[in-house]
């Protein structure tokens, strides 16, 4: 197995110099974004979100297809 990386790095090469940590920023905002998703995608949060998500759209079809089809078949 090969070790992961972390997002940061500790130097003490220099003695006289006080310690430096470079910190990677990059990790952070895609932790950021996971920390989202497993929040809004996943368990019953995500479960919810996903049904409700496609009741609304079966929804708009509905209506869609409802002005359209009225449309249609106005009579004159």
């Amino acid at each position: 197995m090969e070790p992961q990386e972390t997002g940061s790095q500790y130097s003490r090469w220099n003695e006289r110099r006080p310690d430096e940590i470079n910190i990677d920023m990059s990790a952070s905002g895609t932790s950021r974004i996971m920390g989202i998703y497993n929040r809004l995608c996943t368990g019953n949060l995500g479960i919810a979100l996903k049904v409700s998500g496609c009741l609304v759209v079966l929804i708009v079809i509905y209506l869609i297809g409802y002005v359209t089809g009225y449309y249609v078949h106005k009579c004159k």
